[in-house]
């Protein structure tokens, strides 16, 4: 039966991601869909019948990439028939209908709340040659009907979406907008999910929403749905992103300090200032106070636990104290990975209404956190060395004696070994590195007493 499901895999099917992991997340769902109409994933765009651009709206100018990206598919069809073009994501959401009069190459654009109906559009595009808008929130309906075909990723390291939405609304963010008011899937569903991950040979699950720590289904929260994650043997690693401190509870700290063999030491928590005016202009719904509270009893539970954060440099009103306030921020923490960006406003959004501050201004800033935290990151990975990390390997790289794997703080390691190692998890020394990748040796002995953190 498998076999003849092969044979009949005569289309193909190629996707292009930007974004987040969630958006990666659907993009491999919806290859787990077009497979069932006989689409099969290909990696080459010359080859595709269908090629999905799965769009994100978080940064400036994301609507200009989709034009570019939908240039270079005409360029490389020109003369042969076009393949069936879908748009979808963020940017499908906020702008469909303006995508779809501006670009009559797109024969649709699909919601990230609506893509389990990608199979039926594409039935339907195939019968005539239409342009359809699908944005309507269909998240329940859209996670039923995924519940019937198993996810096919068989990745050391996976995704996993819990929760979507966001009910903060968060004077610069758009997702609101995009993705809807917050919607969490049942628990039961969630771990059936991962069991059938783990039966891929999954090894890591990295659980994703975007606010992934409201997660509550029927009185569950993240906190019950790590535990029972956990009990899957399988799995090896836990993660979870991207958390908003309003809601990092108790019980979600007391998990850090009860389950350390499986979830991960490192918390990514966004906190996108560092002063208590600009973090109220946001709308962020937490102090400063607030969040080293957070950090400070979490380091508590967890002396070894690391952290990374989210920053927007130049927010409608910051003044020079404001950003000072900033950089003490990340000075006192010592984040081991930070992204930081300069504040562009998202169509549809309160902040998109407010006056910003000088440009030139803002990019120097950027330019100065940035040196302090690429200067962090640097001191942090040093002293990497010559200690030994738990690494998780992923797969081969181009050379079929290097294999490519992430420690337990999410750092890239490179080692050189005849064994094949993926899918392993091994104890490396580390030898040294640079600003992106960490290289060691596999350890012959287990030495407790010199670990990296």
């Amino acid at each position: 039966m498998v076999q003849k499901l092969k044979n009949n895999l005569d289309k193909k099917i190629f996707i292009k991601t930007f974004g987040c992991q969630m958006n990666e997340y659907d993009s491999n769902r919806i290859y787990d869909l077009a497979k069932s109409i006989n689409y099969e994933k290909t990696n080459e765009l010359d080859k595709a019948n269908c090629y999905v651009l799965n769009t994100c709206h978080i940064r400036e100018k994301a609507t200009d990439k989709v034009y570019h990206e939908i240039g270079r598919v005409k360029k490389n069809f020109r003369g042969r028939k076009k393949p069936i073009i879908v748009v979808t994501g963020c940017v499908a959401q906020a702008e469909g209908d303006i995508l779809l009069d501006r670009e009559k190459y797109i024969d649709a654009v699909i919601g990230p709340q609506s893509f389990h109906k990608f199979n039926q559009i594409i039935k339907k595009i195939e019968k005539k040659s239409l342009q359809e808008n699908f944005t309507s929130f269909d998240v329940k309906e859209k996670f039923d009907t995924l519940n019937y075909y198993k996810n096919s990723d068989g990745n050391v390291s996976s995704f996993l979406t819990i929760q979507e939405g966001c009910d903060k609304f968060c004077k610069f963010c758009v997702v609101p907008y995009t993705r809807g008011a917050e919607f969490s899937r049942p628990i039961n569903e969630l771990v059936k999910e991962c069991k059938d991950l783990a039966s891929n040979g999954v090894k890591e699950i990295t659980l994703l929403g975007q606010n992934v720590n409201a997660y509550y289904h029927n009185e569950k929260k993240l906190s019950n749905l790590i535990s029972e994650i956990s009990e899957i043997k399988n799995i090896k690693r836990i993660r979870y992103t991207t958390s908003h401190p309003k809601d990092f509870t108790e019980d979600l700290i007391d998990v850090h300090r009860n389950n350390k063999k499986k979830l991960m030491p490192l918390i990514h928590l966004p906190v996108q200032s560092g002063s208590n005016k600009i973090l109220k202009a946001m709308n962020r719904k937490h102090t400063v106070e607030d969040y080293l509270e957070i950090i400070n009893k979490l380091r508590e539970v967890s002396p070894n636990i690391k952290f990374s954060s989210d920053f927007i440099i130049g927010y409608p009103g910051e003044t020079e104290n404001d950003f000072n306030d900033t950089l003490n921020l990340l000075n006192k923490i010592q984040f081991i990975n930070c992204y930081s960006f300069i504040f562009s406003p998202r169509p549809g959004t309160p902040a998109a209404k407010l006056t910003e501050i000088d440009y030139n201004i803002a990019k120097e800033r950027l330019v100065i956190f940035q040196k302090i935290a690429d200067q962090i990151k640097l001191k942090y990975r040093r002293n990497l060395f010559n200690k030994s990390a738990l690494v998780l390997f992923e797969n081969r790289v181009k050379n079929k004696d290097e294999f490519f794997g992430r420690d337990e703080y999410s750092n890239s390691v490179i080692v050189k070994t005849k064994e094949n190692i993926e899918g392993k998890i091994k104890e490396v020394q580390i030898k040294g590195g640079n600003q992106n990748t960490l290289f060691g040796e596999i350890e012959k002995r287990f030495n407790k007493r010199n670990f990296a953190a």
